[in-house]
């Protein structure tokens, strides 16, 4: 077991290696020149070579390169160039919204979706079963803005149950907190759900032919222990798979909800460097969802042994 861990976390040091590669050549190789926006259109060709000296733009790339590798291995992702605010302070003021609304957004999914896919495999081809495709159809058919907008009018507009836009960290109390989490939390959830649902069906659905399962309920197993002890653990992998890609996609961003939602994440900010053209805002924001999304299968990778010991060898 020892070896399997340090196999898979070594195996990460290259990935994020090629990916910081890609990263910083994909920005340094694309039009456009960042001195230029610095010093804004009337700058003379003196002010840009200036800029372009100040920041190593004259520089080899491999001296660029190691240069900027090294300030973000001591937490230096550089400054804005539209602000000139430190692009690290920029992440860590928006980060948190966005993991908040992914961890409920997952809590959500998970409480809802699992017990719908088990018992839709465990009731195959009855009405529930039935009910559950179909809303997993409809999830996956209405568009995210659509479910977000008829969840303001149903819940802000027409019965003022909850404010309609706007975020509150928990710091500030777990009521305001939920009060404006809970709408664009139940908004990504709308699509989760249909697919976790699905996932966990088509699994358990294999699980529940096995002889074991046979075997269990002919040795009297009540069929709530063999849904989700013996079943779901063995079905578990796949699930475990796509609530985490889920949860790495949901933390770097989900533009629409929060632009519907006035939530101040990491989506928002994206498309606001993107549009600006603010390099080393996008690059933090690539390299930090790239390894968001390894160090989240890493954890995936390694939870799997914990759902079949077979994987440990």
């Amino acid at each position: 077991m020892t070896s399997y861990l340090i196999r898979r976390i070594l195996s990460v040091i290259p990935v994020l290696f090629l990916v910081s590669i890609f990263v910083f050549l994909l920005l340094r190789l694309t039009p456009g020149d960042p001195a230029a926006i610095i010093a804004g259109d009337n700058a003379t060709p003196e002010t840009l070579a200036r800029i372009r000296e100040a920041m190593g733009l004259n520089e080899p790339l491999l001296t660029q390169y190691v240069k900027w590798m090294g300030g973000i291995l001591q937490g230096d992702f550089g400054r804005s160039l539209i602000s000139g605010v430190p692009v690290l302070d920029m992440v860590a003021g928006r980060i948190g919204p966005s993991i908040s609304l992914a961890v409920m957004t997952i809590v959500i999914t998970i409480l809802v979706a699992i017990p719908m896919g088990v018992i839709a495999a465990w009731k195959h081809r009855s009405w529930v079963d039935h009910l559950v495709m179909s809303f997993s159809v409809l999830g996956f058919s209405v568009p995210v803005f659509l479910v977000g907008y008829v969840l303001l009018l149903v819940f802000s507009v027409k019965l003022a149950w909850l404010p309609p836009q706007g975020y509150r960290p928990l710091t500030d109390g777990l009521g305001p907190f939920l009060e404006r989490a809970i709408l664009p939390s139940l908004t990504l959830a709308s699509i989760y759900i249909a697919l976790i649902a699905r996932m966990t069906r088509a699994a358990m659905l294999d699980v529940l032919n096995e002889d074991y399962i046979r075997t269990a309920r002919a040795k009297g197993v009540g069929e709530r222990r063999l849904l989700f002890v013996h079943a779901l653990k063995n079905a578990a992998v796949p699930i475990v798979t796509i609530v985490g890609a889920g949860f790495a996609l949901l933390i770097s961003g989900v533009v629409v909800t929060e632009t519907i939602f006035n939530i101040p994440g990491i989506g928002r900010l994206t498309v606001d460097a993107v549009l600006a053209r603010d390099y080393p805002v996008i690059q933090a924001l690539i390299l930090l969802t790239a390894t968001l999304y390894v160090a989240v299968n890493l954890l995936i990778d390694l939870s799997y042994p914990l759902f079949d010991p077979r994987i440990r060898y």
